[in-house]
């Protein structure tokens, strides 16, 4: 209808959107093309032949970094961080829905994490452990300067599902005898777990991808982000762009399986409810 009524509108507007996609998908696309050079290929255009030759490399002994050890790490942290960050989301959103003294300023304090520059928050954190004297780890100083990251956006997410969520559904359950946990557990839950996975997800790529909230918390043992930087600065072929690829296709892997679980879940959901139905008939 845009087209038909403002043909140059619609010109410009659809200019201006390719423009705005190649802006954001132009650096990730260079770099996995640059990750197929050939062996004899340098970091920048034109390519030289085309090959799986540097994707090789990256499973060999490099001579800097520790990039196996930083990919574990990350995997690692990644997932320990999602599984906090629903925990917590979950709880906290439950626990907001009633009003309790405190609440405004307990939202303002966890929501202040999103605008205080990352590099301070790793600062900040990186002083408190040494000044209480605990050595800073990957799963330590490292987790929590990551939650301070992941929960904001978690507990805000759920704000806006519990916003939405029908009430009539735990009263329902109430009235049917259902204790305050057995409601939580067999109503609220089942309904919100789309969104849980999307928290999940916030959760593993945000912790994932960190750069600057780990610089100053992990201690001798760095996050794959990290040695990705260390590379950067020393690293002379594609070996980089390569690894680069990798972690973005593990990226866009776990989007692939959040949705292809969200999927399931509904058609479970659906299922459940079609299978009721025929059993009311």
């Amino acid at each position: 209808m845009l087209r038909e009524t403002h043909p140059r509108t619609f010109r410009i507007l659809a200019l201006f959107f390719a423009l705005f996609v190649l802006f954001l998908y132009g650096p990730t696309l260079t770099i996995t093309i640059l990750s197929f050079q050939g062996p004899e290929g340098g970091l920048t255009f034109p390519m030289n032949g085309a090959s799986l030759h540097w994707f090789a490399e990256v499973f060999r002994q490099q001579s800097i970094g520790d990039v196996h050890g930083g990919f574990r790490r990350s995997i690692a942290l990644g997932l320990i961080v999602m599984l906090l960050t629903v925990a917590i989301s979950l709880a906290a959103g439950l626990a907001f829905r009633s009003r309790f003294r405190g609440a405004s300023l307990l939202f303002h304090i966890v929501v202040a994490s999103l605008i205080m520059p990352s590099i301070v928050v790793s600062l900040g954190i990186a002083a408190l452990f040494e000044l209480l004297g605990i050595e800073r780890t990957w799963w330590g100083s490292g987790l929590g300067a990551h939650l301070t990251w992941t929960l904001p956006f978690g507990l805000l997410i759920m704000f806006a599902v519990f916003n939405r969520f029908d009430r009539r559904l735990e009263e329902a359950a109430r009235d049917l005898g259902a204790s305050p946990a057995q409601t939580v557990r067999h109503v609220v839950i089942p309904v919100i777990a789309p969104s849980l996975v999307g928290v999940g997800l916030f959760g593993f790529t945000l912790s994932y991808d960190e750069l600057a909230r780990s610089s100053q918390v992990l201690g001798s043992l760095n996050t794959l982000p990290l040695e990705l930087q260390a590379m950067q600065s020393n690293a002379t072929t594609p070996v980089i762009y390569a690894l680069g690829t990798l972690t973005t296709g593990v990226s866009f892997l776990v989007i692939g399986v959040s949705l292809a679980t969200l999927l399931w879940m509904r058609r479970r959901r659906e299922r459940r409810g079609s299978d009721a139905g025929k059993g009311m008939v």
